[in-house]
């Protein structure tokens, strides 16, 4: 294949934004977008949000219409992913052979689900919900008379919302997890210990400092889940959400620096001048936090591809938002914006009404907020969180959890 000016080895969210933000900001030469799905990129939140849930049709979660890439003239390279690098020849070599020279490259391989290595883990009915064709397979399952017992394994932010949606259908639902509370490592005890009660209240059974031993079959056929206790949970379909791992054996077997991701400067660049890394596979050095800071969520996508693109083109520039996410469940929105290492912090205040689930939260490092969420504080949302992170302001921790005290006051 002759050579493209930019290849971009990776057709999701980052992806196909990159090459929409080369394409606005005027650059006319070859682009050519990789990725291993058979299916143009699409975003993935909504495979355990509103797809799973039956509420957002597949057509709206494409990142483009299917004529954009023609239109805009992207070139698609589908189900033939990037297997290998030569920084030499500056050209990528595809699955089936192919090489496609570049004079710039993006790496936007993102992660891969984290994978259970017990007994009974290939059996039909276990999922991981990381891309299109699971999560519908799962939703027409949950369609048919709520697709019978359903466990989730592992209590962080996928398995949550796969509750919530499958509680919707209604499905019986058991969680086991293995920390004290779910989002235990993200959240801390406190609202983690909220958010398992969200679920009791739900209807779903919550099984915590358990792990998952094995899976049961019958006649070849997932029937349940064993926990580390000996429990049996009867089980029809089950939900595998331990967290991911990012792709980044590209970038490692062509020698660049890789270290829980793909590690880049500010501006996206990784060792090699010539090849760039955004989206959940990168690790990004933040300005902010003068350290290097890998996120998986979707705001990341959003923000990084383009902002790796307009780098690739030359203008340069600071772009450090601060993390964000936001999840649905059952009635239920939050958002969360901020960041801090393992043990990052000293204490959590708490600002509102947590019985009737309107409140917000912040993580305290010192007396400075380093994090914060909102649980249907939609009024204010989680603008005063991130204005009070970049502040870093000490706060008077009294006010902080007064709600009669406007943010405005506080910094």
């Amino acid at each position: 294949m002759d050579n493209a000016d930019v290849v971009i080895a990776g057709a999701g969210l980052a992806g196909a934004k990159a090459a929409e933000t080369l394409r606005t900001e005027g650059h006319t030469g070859r682009i050519v977008l990789i990725g291993a799905e058979n299916r143009r990129p699409y975003e993935r939140p909504p495979l355990s949000k509103g797809f799973l849930k039956g509420e957002t049709p597949e057509e709206e979660f494409y990142v483009h219409p299917e004529d954009w890439y023609t239109a805009n003239d992207v070139e698609l390279l589908l189900g033939r992913p990037v297997t290998g690098i030569d920084r030499e020849a500056h050209r990528v070599e595809l699955a089936d052979g192919e090489h496609v020279g570049y004079r710039k490259l993006l790496l936007a391989t993102g992660s891969s689900a984290r994978r259970l290595d017990v007994p009974g883990g290939g059996l039909a009915g276990v999922f991981y919900l990381r891309d299109f064709f699971e999560s519908d397979v799962l939703r027409t399952a949950l369609r048919e008379g709520g697709g019978g017992p359903l466990v989730v394994v592992g209590g962080g932010w996928i398995g949550l919302e796969v509750a919530s949606a499958a509680r919707g259908y209604g499905a019986e639902v058991t969680i086991v997890e293995p920390q004290p509370t779910p989002l235990y490592a993200v959240l801390g005890a406190e609202m983690g210990e909220f958010f398992a009660q969200v679920h009791r209240d739900n209807g779903t059974k919550v099984l915590l400092g358990q792990g998952t031993v094995r899976f049961l079959s019958e006649d070849g056929r997932l029937s349940g889940v064993e926990t580390t206790d000996g429990t049996v949970l009867p089980a029809v379909n089950v939900v595998v959400g331990i967290g991911a791992i990012p792709n980044t054996s590209l970038a490692a077997d062509a020698g660049l620096t890789v270290d829980n991701g793909i590690r880049t400067d500010k501006d996206f660049r990784t060792d090699d001048p010539d090849i760039f890394a955004a989206g959940d596979v990168a690790s990004v050095y933040r300005p902010f936090y003068e350290t290097h800071v890998r996120v998986e969520h979707w705001a990341n996508a959003l923000e990084t591809g383009p902002a790796a693109a307009r780098a690739m083109l030359g203008h340069e520039g600071e772009m450090d938002p601060l993390p964000f996410f936001f999840s649905d469940q059952y009635d239920l929105g939050m958002e969360y914006a901020g960041w801090f290492p393992k043990d990052g912090y000293d204490e959590v205040v708490v600002r509102g009404d947590v019985a009737g689930r309107a409140f917000y939260a912040f993580w305290l490092d010192g007396r400075r907020v380093v994090a914060g969420m909102h649980v249907n504080m939609w009024d204010e949302g989680i603008a005063p969180v991130q204005r009070l992170i970049r502040a870093r302001s000490d706060m008077d921790v009294k006010f902080l959890a007064d709600p009669d005290v406007p943010f405005t006051d506080l910094v």
